[in-house]
């Protein structure tokens, strides 16, 4: 039993204890009274920040749904020197291991480079602590405050010798010796960039356009700035909180994807056109080309190439100058000019115009045919002013028609529709510049509606003669070039275009006719301007154009050359501009240079895109069909049959046959192939064609894939060393 002192004891201690929490309790009370009415109101409770989550960006594709443009996730890396972890005798003990790792995964830069770069930004780090130090006691022995944000540069040290990585490089760089030892420890620090790629290269580079490094400012030009509202999608939302000590992202509003564009490009031709172009561009050692191709009835671009040279003598996409180029067309404005006048009735394809010796002088200035040096064309037609294309006899026929009312000519031009705005898709397009006489402030000359008439006196880009050239192989119907067909959304399409139409009729139906017999007879005709751009493939019709370019005032200075038109002659599926400014090398002339360009487009094209029909199988058909062979030599077929197990018939004992397959076997006969005369390749293969042309002396080129359709040189011609083209299907 406890005493009475003990039990004193007991109690006095327990009104200590009790004591000290009461007080404990009152200065805690009293600690939360003074926070609630004292500093409450001055407290401001942090808000957590808000961070926009960039959405996916959304493709372009061509018209077959090959992808031209899309977002990849780029990664540069970055050294915080000054990571609490970061030790230097850790970092001396990993670098070389490191360095290696880093040449053997991204070669750009040696080993050696590597750790010379590494170890630059740890002595920087040294060099910039010795100061601090240096600074902190010199401030302490003056009793002055030390400012170390004087002192301090960003921390993040650029490894320069490494460049923007893709997302496996960037897992493999952060498992290499030292930096998989962790953030804290290795001070290593990375940045995600979005990289607009284009998996197709240059090829339509201006058309599909580019967007900046950044996010927030976009797209810069092509379809990407068009429809960059569109493609760049809906940022997201999230909150950056301190979570159990952690700086955590918490969405609160999941970003939506942009949209996808399906372009009109087919990326096929696009190659077929950027090709040539360039061939020709840089033979000729141009300043710049331009080519484009425009589906007939629906207005769709299928392929536009812009080359211009740059300094170092290299090519490439760096201007739209098919939408954006004002320039004088030449002679492809002459048939605009007698198109206005046939369908105004005042000049007829059969009316005589005396061009004499090319030479026409008129109100103090002379107009001049481009084969005045060989003592011009006398006394010819008005349909042939245009195939031999005469500034002379286009001139003449406009000034008897319309010297007196000018303003009806240009009325006509613009009844055509050639002065409207098109609104293209491409940002920095040009509208054409035609003027009027009646238009206040136009200027307007007495030599005007002469020169006018053959090219000059009007600013025209490429795009907008296109369109006219496609108005006439679309029966007089002209639609506006489009260069996006449909909008899709998470795959489906949200949007399809339809061809828009700028002119229903251009021209009456008996001046349509009489144009494009002109337009044919330019290419066909033996002595007509364009007769490069003929073809035995595929008839070509169309027109070539010669013009000087001016030289900002005082005069001109270089030529602009081109050939606009369109194929196949009688059925046009395609249309297409060529246009080559300012060549260096050879006399300008728009049939030598772009009419040849135009030929090789129409025919690759044509070969690419005009397949045979396949076979329909009967329905009661059951057993399997014999495959037909391709002619070729004997060995190759024996091969080929043993292979397939195909039952044949052999006629032939020489070394090149030709085949013919029935229901049950294939017949082999004698193909005769002279070393001089142009073998008959036909139904061969490419392989075999090549060495029977090569065989007999002759230069090769190829178009399409499958067996030979077609030769440019006939079989039997004396072989004489000529190049040929075999066309494939």
């Amino acid at each position: 039993m406890a005493t009475n002192s003990e039990d004193k004891q007991i109690n006095r201690n327990y009104f200590i204890v009790a004591f000290l929490v009461a007080i404990v309790i009152s200065l805690i009370i009293g600690r939360a009274c003074y926070t609630i009415f004292v500093e409450g109101p001055n407290i401001k409770i942090p808000t957590p920040t808000t961070v926009s989550i960039p959405p996916a960006r959304g493709n372009i594709y061509d018209t077959n749904d090959e992808l031209i443009a899309t977002s990849e996730y780029r990664y540069r890396f970055y050294m915080d020197f000054w990571a609490d972890g970061l030790k230097g005798d850790t970092l001396k003990k990993y670098v070389g291991a490191l360095s290696r790792e880093l040449n053997r995964l991204i070669p750009e830069k040696s080993a050696a480079q590597y750790e010379s770069c590494i170890m630059s930004g740890w002595r920087r780090r040294e060099a910039e602590e010795k100061t601090i130090n240096d600074a902190r006691e010199k401030a302490k022995e003056e009793h002055k405050k030390f400012d170390i944000k004087k002192y301090t540069r960003s921390r993040d040290y650029l490894l320069s010798a490494i460049r923007y990585v893709n997302y496996s490089e960037y897992k493999a760089i952060k498992q290499m010796p030292f930096f998989k030892l962790g953030t804290n420890k290795t001070g290593l620090k990375t940045r995600d960039v979005v990289i607009r790629t284009k998996p197709y290269g240059i090829l339509a580079s201006r058309t599909i356009g580019d967007i900046y490094g950044d996010t927030v400012r976009g797209a810069r030009s092509g379809l990407e700035l068009q429809y960059d509202s569109l493609l760049r999608g809906i940022p997201g939302i999230s909150t950056r909180q301190k979570v159990e000590g952690r700086l955590v992202n918490i969405i609160t509003k999941s970003p939506v994807a942009g949209q996808d564009l399906v372009s009109t490009i087919d990326i096929t031709m696009q190659d077929i056109v950027e090709k040539a172009l360039y061939d020709k561009v840089s033979s000729l050692d141009a300043e710049s080309g331009t080519a484009v191709v425009m589906e007939v009835k629906t207005g769709h671009i299928k392929a536009i190439a812009n080359l211009g040279r740059k300094g170092d003598g290299r090519w490439e996409e760096n201007g739209n100058y098919a939408v954006s180029d004002l320039s004088e067309p030449g002679s492809t404005f002459k048939v605009a000019s007698m198109m206005v006048a046939l369908d105004d009735g005042l000049v007829h394809p059969q009316d005589s115009v005396n061009v004499g010796n090319g030479v026409f002088h008129y109100k103090g200035e002379s107009i001049i045919d481009h084969n005045a040096n060989r003592g011009g064309y006398g006394a010819i037609t008005a349909e042939k002013s245009i195939w031999f294309s005469s500034n002379v006899g286009v001139s003449k026929l406009i000034l008897k028609a319309y010297e007196n009312d000018p303003g009806r000519f240009v009325d006509g031009l613009y009844k055509i529709g050639l002065n409207k705005d098109f609104h293209l898709e491409i940002p920095g397009y040009a509208v054409a510049r035609i003027r009027h006489p009646k238009t206040a402030g136009a200027t307007w000359y007495k030599t005007t509606l002469a020169w006018m008439s053959f090219g000059y006196e009007t600013r025209i880009p490429p795009i907008y003669t296109l369109t006219f050239y496609n108005a006439i192989a679309n029966d007089g119907k002209m639609v506006k070039p489009m260069f996006v067909k449909e909008i899709r959304e998470n795959g489906s399409i949200r949007e399809k275009r339809k061809t828009e139409t700028l002119n229903s009729e251009i021209c009456s139906a008996q001046t349509l006719q009489y144009i494009r017999s002109m337009l044919d007879s330019v290419v066909n005709y033996p002595s007509g301007t364009g007769k490069p751009a003929r073809s035995s493939i595929v008839r070509i019709a169309g027109k070539t154009g010669t013009a000087q370019l001016s030289s900002g005032g005082t005069g001109y200075s270089g030529h602009q050359v081109s050939f606009c038109g369109y194929f196949p002659a009688d059925k046009p599926q395609y249309s297409c501009i060529v246009v080559i400014r300012r060549p260096r090398n050879g006399a300008p002339s728009g049939g030598l240079m772009c009419g040849t360009v135009f030929k090789q487009i129409a025919e690759e094209i044509y070969a690419e895109n005009m397949l045979a029909k396949p076979i329909e199988m009967p329905e009661n058909q059951k057993t399997a069909m014999i495959p037909e062979i391709k002619n070729g030599l004997y060995t190759h077929l024996k091969t080929a049959m043993k292979k397939l197990n195909v039952e044949y018939v052999n006629h032939s004992d020489g070394k090149w046959v030709k085949t013919a397959s029935g229901t049950e076997e294939v017949a082999v006969s004698d193909l005769p192939v002279s070393e001089k005369t142009v073998p008959d390749v036909s139904g061969m293969g490419a392989k075999d064609a090549i060495f029977a042309m090569e065989s007999s002396g002759l230069n090769v080129r190829i178009s399409g894939r499958g067996k030979v359709v077609s030769q440019s040189i006939s079989a039997g011609s004396a072989a004489k060393g000529q190049s040929v083209l075999l066309v494939l299907r």
